[in-house]
């Protein structure tokens, strides 16, 4: 499958996996995207109240951080040790300067957190918008 069908359904799941996939097919060109991988801590957790209070304790006391972003590059770059993503759906992209993009509290205080110990970060609201970020990030000097 093609990332662009991959993210047909157009939901933040649907385009992280399309980026995945793009990053599949251009490890032979970036090797280091091998170790790009998906930081698990946001998403459907049960299928009822009960069962998604048991998986979310469970995963709490796994490690699991509200805030910290979906992606994470492990490449050093430039001036950065390597490079969060946090990928929303298109349709939280800011329609206006300034508005938050969906972004919660805990994930601008997780920015602002990475930025400071050296890590670039940035949001993503699409499969094909995140892969450019990631060209530029690995096209820059070491």
């Amino acid at each position: 499958m093609t990332p662009e069908s991959l993210a047909k359904s157009d939901t933040e799941a649907a385009h992280q996996t399309a980026l995945f996939a793009w990053a599949a097919l251009n490890t032979a060109r970036w090797p280091e995207l091998r170790w790009m991988h998906h930081i698990p801590n946001g998403g459907t957790r049960g299928s009822d109240a009960r069962s998604a209070g048991i998986a979310g304790a469970r995963l709490k006391a796994q490690g699991v951080r509200p805030g910290v972003a979906d992606i994470f590059l492990p490449v050093k770059r430039g001036p950065w040790s390597g490079l969060y993503i946090e990928m929303k759906k298109p349709s939280l992209r800011p329609k206006r300067e300034g508005s938050a993009g969906g972004l919660t509290t805990e994930q601008r205080e997780f920015r602002d957190f990475a930025e400071q110990q050296g890590f670039g970060w940035t949001v993503c609201y699409d499969w094909d918008d995140a892969a450019s970020v990631v060209t530029q990030y690995l096209q820059s000097q070491k």
